[in-house]
């Protein structure tokens, strides 16, 4: 996954949304993906008309130019008719993959300091205390699709692919023990736990599934215990 994949993927606690004409603000948790669908403007575009180079990092108040509001009720070529492109930002809980589709387990232990919101704005996934150089292990069996700092908020980040749907992220990391492209193992240890881009030493956690955050607690097993799998 490239820088760009990464930024648009990540970057994904929903927010609220408006435009200024043909100015964008950014708001907490918008990427150039959902801004691309509120304003009917094309990912490739934004960055062009904004200069923004990889990893495409945007910021909470920046101002973006933007092409136009979105493509509902546009008419068609033909002339026929109207048509209302619509996508779903996000997939409610109840079209979320079942337990025990794949196999996880605790990316390391502690206290859970924060949990998972489905808010506007709110933590798309868990955040985890415990000492510094504490180890991080991989939750699952994947490929590391992204490793660095770029990405604003995160810190030292790690994200690994598992499978076609899956993606793990671990943010906040003092030590990055892996590498881009490299498979690794489930409890693999990737990462120690620091506080790079926060006031707290913390891991922040998160479980992407087809590119939409769900609930950890959710998946993972009791804490303590093993993976039943």
């Amino acid at each position: 996954m490239c820088c760009l994949a990464a930024a648009l993927f990540l970057a994904g606690c929903s927010g609220s949304s408006d435009s200024d004409g043909n100015v964008y603000t950014v708001k907490r948790g918008d990427t150039l993906s959902r801004i691309s669908r509120l304003t009917g403007t094309s990912v490739k575009d934004l960055a062009r008309m904004n200069n923004i180079s990889p990893p495409y990092t945007i910021e909470v108040g920046q101002r973006l130019k933007v092409g136009g509001k979105s493509t509902a009720g546009k008419k068609s070529a033909s002339g026929s008719g109207t048509k209302t492109a619509s996508r779903p930002a996000s997939l409610p809980p109840v079209s979320w993959p079942p337990v025990g589709d794949r196999c996880w387990r605790w990316p390391t232990s502690g206290k859970v300091i924060l949990t998972y919101s489905t808010a506007d704005g709110g933590n798309k996934g868990i955040d985890i205390t415990a000492p510094r150089g504490q180890p991080i292990y991989a939750a699952g069996s994947g490929k590391v699709v992204y490793v660095g700092n770029q990405l604003r908020g995160y810190g030292n980040l790690i994200m690994i692919k598992h499978g076609e749907n899956y993606i793990t992220a671990y943010a906040h990391n003092e030590k990055l023990m892996v590498n881009n492209g490299q498979s690794v193992q489930i409890g693999q240890q990737i990462a120690t736990m620091g506080s790079s881009d926060t006031d707290s030493v913390r891991l922040h956690f998160q479980i992407r599934y087809k590119a939409t955050a769900i609930d950890p607690l959710r998946y993972l097993p009791p804490q303590g215990s093993k993976p039943k799998c």
